[in-house]
């Protein structure tokens, strides 16, 4: 079958904690996803039928079309998929609330005619949506409702820049071994309305209240600063700009 090579922009999501919800949470949960991705991608001025997709069960895989810039995956899309994810879980019970794990990549893939897509970058995104770093900071950060994690190519293509919108000191470098895929990348988790916990052992409430006074006189240790970003349609978007640690492991899903 005749294929063609061509590079495009790359996203992938998945919903944390899917297993164990039960058919009818789940289809649910999906329909909620879809329809919030579709409204995304459509607010980034990016084609949602020209896009080529694949169902992963509990999350989804999508090849955005030739040509689309890569600054659009991630301004206005990730912050208006996580607005609109936000709004649902302020209304769902517990069985249908959505966090989501993000990932995003760009390369040179195969196209087949049938519209199937392969070559090593869809591995690499795969990679990186299973990541420690993306699982650890959800897990760390209970009420933020996504985190994303994008490649160094993408960060360097994407993020680089300070494009309206995108702000590098919000995009964290992180270590990746996930198989056989070994190597940097960048985390970003978009304001929550909590700090994430520090890892190790729960402090001791009882002893006085630490110096969280910086080494050089900067911001405190921890401090998150918010920027609020409006777009023409009024809706403002804060992007948390503070230092998450991360370590230790979680469970998958």
């Amino acid at each position: 079958m005749e294929e063609v090579r061509e590079y495009r922009a790359l996203f992938a999501v998945d919903i944390v904690g899917s297993s164990g919800r039960g058919d009818v949470a789940l289809e649910q949960i999906r329909q909620v996803l879809s329809a919030a991705l579709h409204a995304s991608f459509t607010r980034g001025g990016v084609d949602w039928d020209d896009c080529l997709r694949h169902d992963l069960g509990d999350g989804m895989r999508v090849v955005a079309p030739a040509g689309t810039p890569e600054t659009s995956l991630i301004h206005p899309l990730v912050h208006e998929l996580t607005e609109r994810l936000r709004a649902h879980n302020l209304l769902a019970g517990k069985p249908t609330r959505i966090r989501l794990r993000m990932a995003l990549h760009a390369g040179s893939v195969q196209l087949g005619r049938d519209g199937t897509v392969s070559g090593r970058p869809l591995e690499v995104l795969a990679r990186l949506l299973d990541a420690e770093p993306v699982r650890a900071a959800l897990a760390q950060a209970p009420d933020a409702t996504t985190a994303l994690l994008v490649s160094e190519h993408f960060h360097e293509t994407a993020v680089c820049q300070g494009r309206p919108g995108i702000d590098p000191a919000a995009f964290r470098r992180v270590d990746v071994r996930e198989k056989e895929f070994t190597g940097s990348a960048w985390l970003h988790v978009p304001a929550y309305g909590g700090a994430p916990q520090a890892t190790g052992s729960a402090p001791d409430r009882t002893a006085s209240a630490p110096d969280r006074t910086a080494p050089d006189g900067g911001a405190p240790a921890g401090n998150t600063k918010v920027i609020s970003k409006a777009s023409g349609h009024g809706v403002i978007y804060a992007l948390g700009n503070g230092t998450m640690n991360i370590g230790g492991k979680s469970g998958k899903k």
